[in-house]
């Protein structure tokens, strides 16, 4: 997958490329808590375009572990679900931005219904999505395979515990890709990766302690500066303790990139996790 090479130092600049003004753009998302749906809405007022949901037939249930069950069985039966017909029509516009929250490391079921039933081909393609932890590169690895002769792009993601920060994340990202024009923060590269010093693992430890799925242990970090703070970048890699599944016995300990930033002293947050 392609990403953007973001450029030393921290920069104001005006962002290049063509507008979306020049082209015909099209909002297109799954959402089930809303999430999905509040980043969609940015996107569409930002760049004044068409905006449409796509809604399951038999929608999920709000109840997350009863999403989750549906979700397992219709996998493991090989089940995809059914959506509504669009409003749309995909073919009149150049650039579709696809959103969907990230479920079991990729895009929830009905988007990939959707993906099942049309043809992307030569279009732009903006996947975002909001998730308990990541998934977004994942997702568009999955997205790329299913779509290979659309032009899939750099995508956003937030977490849903960082939703407050989506708004002006949305737009630097807008104008950072060229689909608005305007200033936008240019991040310099992280510093090359050490061992995890104390005050680093304090870091990691205070980011990640308050979400229940994360369980490991940090092991290099590198840093870069940011407004009004740094952003981290650890290597950490899966903790097993008490009781362990004896089909994750078997293999080795997971490796996993988790991205932390400190702005104005405050708590340490996790802004994802690659695995």
């Amino acid at each position: 997958m392609k990403t953007i090479k973001l450029i030393m130092g921290i920069a104001m600049a005006f962002s290049c490329g063509l507008t979306a003004q020049a082209q015909k753009v099209l909002v297109l998302y799954y959402s089930q808590t809303s999430n999905t749906k509040a980043v969609a809405q940015e996107i569409a007022t930002k760049l004044n375009a068409d905006i449409e949901e796509i809604v399951s037939m038999n929608p999920y249930s709000g109840d997350f572990k009863e999403t989750i069950e549906r979700c397992k069985n219709e996998q493991q039966a090989g089940i995809v679900p059914e959506n509504k017909p669009l409003k749309a029509d995909i073919s009149k516009y150049d650039v579709i931005f696809l959103g969907y929250p990230i479920w079991f490391g990729t895009y929830a079921p009905p988007v990939e219904a959707f993906l099942n039933r049309v043809d992307l081909s030569g279009k732009k393609v903006v996947p975002f999505c909001t998730f308990g932890s990541g998934g977004l590169e994942s997702s568009v690895m999955n997205l790329a395979s299913k779509q290979p002769n659309a032009e899939i792009l750099e995508g956003y993601g937030v977490r849903a515990a960082r939703m407050a920060a989506m708004p002006k994340e949305v737009d630097q990202f807008l104008k950072a890709s060229g689909f608005l024009k305007g200033e936008y923060v240019k991040l310099g590269d992280f510093t090359e990766p050490n061992l995890v010093s104390k005050d680093d693992e304090a870091i990691f430890d205070a980011a990640v302690d308050d979400y229940p799925m994360m369980n490991a242990k940090a092991t290099t970090v590198a840093s870069r500066v940011i407004p009004d703070g740094t952003e981290y970048l650890f290597t950490a890699t899966e903790k097993r303790e008490g009781p362990i599944d004896p089909n994750i016995a078997m293999r080795p300990p997971r490796e996993m990139n988790v991205y932390v930033i400190v702005v104005n002293g405050e708590k340490p947050v996790f802004t994802k996790v690659v695995r």
